[in-house]
């Protein structure tokens, strides 16, 4: 009896084993279809999944968009296809499929019966994506969220000085590297943008320029402006390499001249002559200095020595062909040619007979500054014929000129401005030194209209004197001009008006 029992309880357990064998080759077999335990295909666990659903599974997760953030605030998802983003699943799952189908099939079932995990399939991304469109993204959003350092501001109108304002501005690069990692991440589809502090632009001359651009911006016309810094050098130019009329301006290199060739300071007549020219723009008595520095009564000789002069002082865009108020005469030269004259990029129609530059102007005006200070260019080129008290004396000769109130209705009545203006039917301009509490700085102005007979002292004058001030605003910026709006009223329409004028003046 008990031997039966025993027969029949060994076929029963071969019978349940060989039915729980069956059951787990049944389940085995269903499984086969399905990605083993460990599975991973580009970090995407994807262990018992049809070859779909792994395909779904890792297109999902790196199709997900990225979530952007400035700080905590959340300002963009970047969708992956817009970065050209593209991830071969195909290739990992044929990758997969390969290497599980390499294990023998007996130990894989056996695996699975007894409940082992099989060695663990790791597939590594294969995925790529477009960096110059993912570059484009990353700039948008910068674009979107930076805030730049603003410079300082020279509010011409008003003459309000607006400090600079620090900014944050994105570090692309370092953000372009954070969002292509988290493109690529499973876990993370966050990232945070690179943020710079950006600091104020300092107080540089590029203010002033601006601010004289932006008053410019409302004339219609040609504008050359020099601003020179006599502390530090630097410069404003603005079309100050342009061949411009010489007008009455070119006056003050015949006051240099005068001064040089004379051998005891003027006499009563010689100084009449400097006055006369310097505070009436008088053409008559300026082409009297002329026969001074010809050494005879012959303008035209003392034009030319003049214009050799420029020429030896560096400033070879300008000269004197003809005097004032004369007619170009046989075996003189009736103009010159200069490499300013022969720019075919821009032409202001300038008078043929004396021309000049902005930017020779201002050069001439800093050398006679630096002289009456006992250095600089004029004493280096003149050693023994032009002297600091000589500088000094010229200096103060143009502070005295009243006339042409051009550069000084931009700066408080107290301020000397040694200047010479000139003016014709087109064109009116001013030049000089300005002596300011803040800085000293030469400046030049010249506003014309080619292209009409006339220009409206009307419409050049307030412009004048606006850039004037906002010179003056810049080297002052702790004690701004605010100006005299209608002392100033005033005085422009007392002022000579051009109408008045002859060419040349």
């Amino acid at each position: 009896m008990l031997r039966a029992l025993r027969r029949i309880l060994i076929v029963a357990l071969l019978v349940l084993g060989s039915a729980f064998l069956l059951y787990q080759g049944f389940l085995f077999w269903r499984a086969l279809d399905k990605l083993p335990p460990g599975t991973t295909l580009g970090g995407v666990s994807v262990e018992g999944l049809t070859l779909d659903g792994a395909r779904q599974a890792v297109n999902e997760r790196f199709f997900s968009p990225v979530a952007v953030f400035n700080g905590d605030e959340r300002v963009a998802e970047l969708q992956p296809a817009d970065a050209g983003f593209y991830i071969d699943t195909e290739a990992m799952l044929v990758e997969a499929r390969a290497e599980w189908d390499k294990q023998e099939m007996w130990r894989k079932y056996l695996e699975f019966v007894v409940g082992l995990s099989p060695q663990p399939i790791v597939v590594n991304i294969k995925a790529r994506h477009d960096d110059a469109a993912l570059r484009r993204q990353v700039d948008m959003i910068a674009d979107f969220i930076d805030r730049p350092a603003e410079g300082p501001q020279l509010l011409v109108d008003t003459g309000v000085i607006q400090p600079g304002q620090a900014g944050t501005i994105t570090d692309r690069e370092s953000s372009l590297q954070r969002v292509r990692a988290a493109l690529y991440s499973v876990e993370d589809r966050t990232t945070s943008l690179v943020l710079v502090e950006e600091p104020a632009p300092a107080w540089t001359m590029q203010v002033l320029q601006d601010a004289i651009e932006n008053q410019l911006a409302a004339f219609e016309g040609f504008a050359s402006i020099y601003v020179l810094d006599l502390q530090t050098g630097e410069e404003v130019r603005i079309n100050s390499d342009v061949a411009v009329s010489a007008l009455s301006i070119l006056k003050i290199p015949i006051f240099i001249e005068a001064y040089r060739v004379l051998d005891a300071p003027p006499n009563d007549y010689e100084r009449q002559l400097f006055m006369d020219t310097a505070t009436a723009s008088s053409n008559h008595a300026a082409n009297l200095l002329l026969h001074i520095i010809a050494g005879q009564e012959n303008t035209y000789e003392g034009a030319e020595v003049l214009t050799n002069e420029l020429h030896r002082m560096g400033m070879v865009n300008s000269f004197m062909a003809v005097p004032y108020d004369a007619q170009a005469v046989p075996n003189r030269p009736s103009t010159y040619t200069t490499p300013a004259n022969q720019r075919t990029d821009i032409n202001t129609n300038p008078d043929t007979t004396m021309q000049t530059t902005a930017e020779e102007i201002g050069y001439l005006l800093g050398m006679l500054y630096y002289c009456a200070q006992g250095d600089g260019g004029l004493l280096a080129i003149y050693p023994d014929e032009i002297t600091q008290e000589e500088c000094q004396a010229i200096i103060d000769l143009m502070v005295l000129n009243v006339e042409g109130n051009l550069i000084r209705y931009g700066v408080p009545e107290e301020v000397r401005v040694s200047h010479k203006h000139g003016w014709s039917f087109n064109e009116h301009g001013d030049a000089g030194i300005v002596f300011s509490p803040g800085g000293d700085y030469v400046i030049y102005i010249l506003l014309a209209q080619p292209e009409n007979d006339w220009l409206m002292s009307e419409y050049s004058f307030p412009i004048i004197r606006e850039i004037s001030r906002a010179a003056y605003n810049y080297f002052n910026y702790s004690e701004p001009y605010e100006g005299r709006p209608i002392d100033l009223a005033v005085e422009e329409e007392a002022a000579p008006d051009p109408v008045d004028a002859v060419e040349g003046n």
